[in-house]
Order: structure tokens, then sequence, then C-alpha cells
């Protein structure tokens, strides 16, 4: 019986030895220089160490995003319609999220929108279509002023831009 679990011993500390083998060997190939063994290992345990810890609970579990209301939806609609390069971008489509605290002044949100594509002409008809085009996913910065909440406009990002298709 002790057997066994000499055997379960030997192999999880077998593993872990192959582990870090395979991680210093990488670093070398990488970097081309020499690992920092003990950097290295110290940065596993704060990884281990942190993942463990009590206080970082919420942040491992996933929370439903917040939605908050900013102030300038029209220059986020247009800085959007900008990056994107879409022609229009519905504002009453717009939705704004966050994961962050919403009690900070700097949040981080999300944005969600519609866009248009320019209008399809066949044979010399221009057909408008009430359809979106896209859909646009853009990540911004976002601060409490006077007027409420403003998404900072150098900070807005696209994620993506989705073609819809009908």
């Amino acid at each position: 019986m002790a057997n066994k679990y000499i055997r379960i011993i030997l192999i999880i500390i077998l593993f872990v030895v192959f582990f870090e083998v395979g991680l210093f060997s990488s670093y070398t190939i990488v970097t081309a220089e020499a690992p920092n063994v003990q950097g290295l290992i110290d940065m596993q345990i704060d990884k281990i160490t942190n993942f463990f810890n009590p206080e970082k609970v919420n942040d491992a579990l996933i929370k439903d995003p917040t939605p908050v209301t900013i102030s300038n939806k029209k220059d986020v609609a247009m800085q959007l319609e900008n990056l994107s390069k879409v022609d229009g971008v519905n504002v009453e489509s717009m939705n704004v999220t966050t994961r962050d605290d919403t009690g900070n002044e700097n949040i981080t949100v999300s944005i969600e929108a519609l866009g248009y594509a320019s209008p399809n002409s066949t044979s010399g008809q221009i057909v408008i279509s009430q359809d979106p085009s896209y859909k646009i996913i853009a990540a911004g910065d976002a601060t409490f002023k006077g007027s409420g909440l403003r998404v900072n406009l150098n900070s807005v990002t696209i994620t993506s831009v989705l073609k819809l298709y009908q």
C-alpha cells in the first residue's frame, strides 16, 4: 500500500520536474539567453498564490456586465463611424456596458452599436435599406464628468466589426 503512494508522489515530482525543464528550455530558446531560474520560480509562485488569494475571488467569478448611460453618445457614434469605416452608426441601438465598479471615477466600457453601409444602387435606382449591415464592438475609457459619464474619444478602439447577413 505504501509502495502505491510512493509511486504517485514520484510521478507528481517527475511531472513537475519535466514541466520546469521545459519552461527553462523554452525560455532559453525564445530569449537566446540563460534563464533566471529564481525569477521564473518566483513568478510561478506569485501566479499560483494570486489565483488562490481569497481577495481575488470576485475577479475569478464571471460577472454580468452592468449597463451604463453615457452623455456623449453622438460623439462616440461619430468616432465609431470614423474608426470602423462604416457610413453610419445607429445611436439608438448603442449599448454601453462595463464590468468595472461603477463607483470608480475611471472605468472601462464596452460599446456595441449597429452600423450601416452606403445605399446600394441597382440599375440606376438607389435602394435605401433600414436594416443595419454591421455590428461594431469597441472598448474605451470613461470618466464621470459634471454632466454624467463621458467616454474619452481618444481611448475608443474597435474590437471587431461583424458583417450582418440577412
